[in-house]
């Protein structure tokens, strides 16, 4: 049976790729051996005739990964929009099962996978296919990552219920500080307002950091994100 976790946002921007190598890390410290895995990355950087993927370069240097940068990021795209959008673009559909046979080849060498998903649950992939559909091809535990800040309760008991809805497991919530910290009143209280009104845990609340190196983040993990709760998904 595949372990890991599906990644997702309330929105783009929210850091799930930082916190896709935090959980890798924190699944190391588990005793887990653990990669990650970015399947659709857009806004990547041309050299020469090759697309670079940049989140999925983080995510290979973050879980020392040996294997080659496009089995963790197989389908890249140049412009930074939806995947649907930048494949039409740029003529080139999101090849599917080309996900599925990286996702195969990772899995049969690590214990657990990680995987980033694009922007939020119903961002589309290709025609009548989102996210979300991914997500559930999958079948992994999601993990929701949030804002701290004002209108996050919205946008994520809405990416909870979706979901939820949809059949999806979902481990719980991780609220992210992607930018530093602004003292707010929502700032302060959304955390023990999400624990009472979400029907899933908050796993943790994961600091601004300004250095994404694997130390800082190990040290965030341990003190920030209740391992526990990730334990009973692995």
């Amino acid at each position: 049976m595949a372990k890991g976790f599906f990644i997702t946002g309330t929105d783009t921007g929210v850091g799930k790729t930082i916190i896709t190598g935090a959980l890798i890390l924190g699944l190391r410290l588990l005793g887990i051996k653990a990669c990650g895995m970015k399947p659709v990355e857009t806004g990547c950087l041309r050299e020469g005739d090759v697309l670079v993927p940049s989140d999925g370069m983080f995510i290979k240097t973050i879980a020392h990964m040996d294997e080659s940068v496009h089995l963790v990021s197989p389908c890249c795209f140049e412009k930074p929009l939806s995947p649907l959008t930048a494949s039409q673009i740029e003529g080139t559909p999101v090849d599917l099962a080309k996900i599925t046979k990286a996702y195969d080849q990772l899995r049969a060498i690590y214990d657990a996978v990680v995987i980033e998903g694009i922007g939020g649950l119903m961002v589309p992939v290709r025609q009548d296919y989102l996210v979300l559909d991914l997500a559930k091809e999958f079948g992994l535990p999601v993990v929701v990552v949030s804002r701290p800040g004002l209108g996050t309760l919205n946008h994520t008991m809405l990416t909870v219920d979706c979901a939820i809805k949809a059949g999806l497991p979902v481990a719980g919530i991780i609220i992210n500080y992607h930018y530093p910290p602004e003292d707010t009143i929502a700032e302060e209280t959304n955390p023990e307002t999400l624990q009472q009104i979400s029907p899933v845990p908050v796993i943790g609340i994961f600091p601004y950091l300004r250095d994404f190196d694997m130390r800082s983040i190990e040290k965030a993990v341990v003190k920030n994100l209740n391992m526990e709760i990730i334990r009973k998904y692995i």
